[in-house]
């Protein structure tokens, strides 16, 4: 099946490691440019040096804190100014401190909305301007099932990640009728480099050994296992291709089915 990627401008970000990074490769291995964005230059431009040499399409890296309004305002102007425009934007850089409202403080509150919720908001302003000067693009948020299977322990990230949908389906409404197709996908547990210190802290807050915490979470998923990077990507290289045309304001929960209430 041909995606009708070839060619396309996609900006990733957080694309050195995990999720984004496994985007970015899928992203170009349909033909897309890519660019990518992470805080860290010396691990972005690894990502990006070993994704141009695996897939052999032109990877960006451009280096920057998308906590700071100026930073996304470089990234983009960067990505546009080496690849000429941007078809598509990946949301995906940003994690959120997990915990008990009494053990959250102020500060971790303010970590989590910064990156994980206005991170995105910020792309997407930054971005939509070129988007409606072009005709079109997609936007794919990946947010995560916190924001539509809330934890106690995991509040703060559910909190931002609901922000997030919120905002994916309001502009979704706004920018469809300028063929700016806006989607989210909603992860559950995925195996990448943050998964030790997740599950670590999920045993934490239970009092439990980290085997059992993981025993905890494999249990919650009918699958039986965590999701890879590659089985997310995936779907989020369809949503952000020309064959989803008519996906707008969609929120795809992609967690094997998990049901929180066995993590508890």
């Amino acid at each position: 099946m041909d995606l009708g990627l070839k060619g396309k401008v996609a900006l990733v970000t957080g694309g050195s490691k995990g999720i984004g990074k496994a985007v970015a490769r899928g992203l170009a291995e349909e033909g897309a440019r890519v660019a990518i964005c992470a805080r860290t230059q010396r691990e972005l431009e690894a990502a990006a040096a070993e994704l141009g040499k695996v897939t052999g399409a032109e990877v960006f890296a451009v280096a920057g804190d998308l906590t700071r309004e100026a930073d996304v305002k470089k990234i983009v102007d960067a990505t546009v100014g080496r690849l000429q425009r941007i078809d598509i934007l990946i949301n995906n850089a940003g994690a959120a401190p997990g915990g008990l409202l009494l053990d959250l403080s102020e500060e971790d509150w303010q970590t989590a909305l910064q990156l994980k919720f206005m991170g995105y908001v910020r792309c997407a302003r930054a971005v939509i301007p070129h988007m409606l000067k072009q005709g079109g693009g997609r936007i794919v948020n990946i947010v995560g099932n916190d924001g539509v299977k809330p934890l106690g322990f995991e509040l703060s990230p559910s909190a931002a990640n609901a922000a997030d949908l919120a905002v994916t389906v309001a502009l979704a409404e706004q920018y469809g009728r300028h063929n700016i197709l806006v989607n989210a996908i909603n992860p559950g547990p995925v195996g990448t480099e943050r998964w030790d210190q997740l599950v670590a802290g999920i045993a934490r807050i239970h009092g439990i050994s980290v085997q059992e915490a993981q025993r905890k979470v494999d249990r919650s998923i009918p699958l039986g296992r965590i999701a890879r990077p590659e089985e997310i990507a995936d779907v989020a290289v369809f949503v952000a291709s020309e064959r989803a045309s008519f996906m707008n304001g969609a929120l795809i929960l992609l967690d094997g089915g998990q049901r929180k209430a066995l993590m508890e």
